[in-house]
């Protein structure tokens, strides 16, 4: 078998290199994964930041794109009162806004004294200035120039624009937002947005500068603090601190082993920015929470593979143990034919010679005749009756059987074949039972030429014991033979498995074991055996004791 086990060498080696290859693909995509999440993670801290930036001024947009309109929809006729009023809902829902100036303004010629907020027909007839203090709007009537240069850069615009405006068309967003508001640093100033009628009396009230008439707009500068923005850190995973700084903030002395990025926010708010900082540690636990999935189902595959290598391992281990048995099977079996065959060929010589034989000649070379062919057909008969019982073509015939003659016929049978099998029986609570009494003949047979076979020379001992059990009779068969390895006890039960020692070297093909398997399963029971090298084995039978 020199070839086989270089076979079984050859096919483990390729089992040992693919195990090897799968476990160096698996460290390698581990490595390849988890370099991947953390650049993964990484880019994520640079580009994540826009989310937060878009949840924090989100307050903002709203409050330019959606509130200040709401001033338009006064048409100029907003005063102290109303605006005080306007000022507390903004307060209230836009706690960055600081502080509101109120701008009651009036375009025609002054009926008095020139103000001194006069811009060609634009002036300034009161300033409020708004604060929330204690919960409640204090407003406060302001007659300081602070805040003058917001009113001249709003006056001139609006001024340019009644003069150049289209009062054929609705004016677009481009020139109301370039007309109408003032985006300064912490600072908006808008301007209520008039009609295209109000824009034609206008032009005509300039037109006509000794007009007495006059109409009303409304200005409103309202006053941000970046620093009262709720910062909205929608990815703490990636982000440990989110503040908000001056652009110009750039800390000299950045803590090791920390990593920052800023993004600046925009509008009114174009002097700061949100400096957003983690600990490498912070992103490292990031990292590892993202990888466990991943190296999970790497890890799955992996022992997924490593099952197909098993099961493969296993499929040949098997296949190459069938070829093993189905080898000796053949070598055996054709020994048992040769050896019976050659005989009868050299009597039938011998009886076909010319030489005259003898009576005592003739009826030796007919009785050597007579047991081969006994012999192989025994072997050819043993083989069938397997082969029906694994088709399950055999009906079992039961009957009554008297246990005490049935045992002591196949004792007194063994005893005249082999006069030096020392054989005992004992029969416990039973005597009679039923069941087929040729197939449990075979199986009595098998075990005690086994029993004999196997025993060294004048220990040749089998000793049966019946008995009893519930509904079961048990048949037990104790010799004191060779014996077998623990590992083996398991095999012996198999199609053409046969234990390497002095007693099984001719004769066995691995067939009288596991026909008394058959036999015994085929009728409804089990057998096992226990057994010690060199202290002998214990066959134990168990049937179902039906009437």
């Amino acid at each position: 078998m020199k070839g086989e086990k270089n076979i079984y060498r050859k096919n483990f080696s390729l089992i040992i290199a693919f195990i090897v290859l799968i476990t160096v693909s698996l460290i390698v995509a581990v490595i390849i994964a988890y370099n991947l999440t953390a650049k993964y993670v990484e880019n994520e801290f640079a580009s994540k930041k826009i989310e937060v930036l878009e949840q924090t001024i989100k307050p903002y947009y709203d409050f330019f794109e959606i509130k200040i309109p709401e001033i338009t929809s006064y048409q100029g006729f907003l005063d102290s009162t109303s605006a005080a009023n306007y000022s507390a809902t903004v307060f209230r829902s836009y706690p960055f806004v600081r502080r509101v100036l109120f701008y009651d303004i009036q375009i025609g010629k002054p009926a008095a004294k020139p103000p001194v907020h006069n811009i060609e027909g634009i002036w300034v007839k009161a300033i409020y200035r708004y604060k929330l203090k204690r919960g409640s709007v204090s407003g406060l009537k302001d007659i300081t120039s602070v805040y003058e240069s917001d009113f001249k850069e709003m006056a001139a615009k609006l001024g340019n624009f009644i003069a150049v405006a289209d009062t054929a068309r609705v004016p677009t967003q481009d020139e109301i937002f370039k007309t109408f508001y003032d985006v300064k640093p912490d600072k908006i100033s808008y301007l209520n947005i008039p009609r295209r009628e109000d824009i034609k009396n206008y032009r005509a009230l300039f037109n006509n500068k000794q007009s007495p008439a006059f109409y009303k707009q409304n200005m409103m500068t309202f006053l941000l603090d970046a620093h009262m923005l709720n910062v909205k850190n929608s990815h703490p995973e990636l982000y440990q601190q989110v503040t908000i700084q001056p652009v110009v903030y750039d800390p000299l002395d950045v803590e090791g082993g920390k990593i920052f990025t800023e993004v600046p926010l925009p509008g009114a708010f174009s002097n700061f920015k949100l400096y957003f900082s983690s600990a490498s540690s912070h992103l490292k636990r990031e990292i590892d929470r993202r990888f466990l999935p991943i190296g999970g189902i790497v890890l799955m595959i992996y022992f997924f593979l490593l099952l197909i290598s098993w099961l493969i391992f296993r499929n040949l281990n098997i296949n190459l143990k069938v070829f093993k048995l189905q080898y000796d099977f053949i070598n055996n079996f054709t020994h048992e034919f040769k050896t019976p065959v050659s005989v009868i060929k050299i009597a039938g010589s011998n009886l076909r010679g010319d030489a005259e034989l003898s009576e005592r000649q003739r009826r030796h070379y007919g009785k050597i005749l007579d047991e081969e062919a006994d012999k192989l057909n025994d072997l050819m008969n043993k083989l069938l009756s397997f082969t029906q019982l694994e088709n399950r073509s055999i009906n079992v015939h039961r009957e009554e059987i008297n246990l005490k003659s049935f045992v002591k016929g196949y004792i007194d049978t063994f005893k005249i074949k082999y006069p030096d099998f020392n054989l005992s029986y004992e029969i416990e609570g039973v005597d009679h039972f039923y069941s087929d009494q040729v197939l449990l003949g075979s199986v009595f047979q098998n075990l005690m030429e086994n029993a004999y076979k196997y025993s060294h020379p004048g220990k040749k001992e089998l000793a049966i014991h019946i008995k009893q059990e519930k509904h079961k009779l048990v048949f037990a068969f104790a010799d004191k033979g060779i014996g077998m390895a623990k590992a083996e006890q398991g095999d012996v039960f198999k199609k053409f498995y046969r234990i390497e020692n002095q007693y099984n070297q001719n004769g066995s093909v691995g067939l009288g074991l596991a026909f008394c398997k058959e036999l015994v399963n085929f009728m409804g029971g089990d057998i096992s055996v226990n057994s010690k090298i060199n202290e002998g084995s214990t066959f134990v039978v168990t049937l179902p004791l039906e009437n």
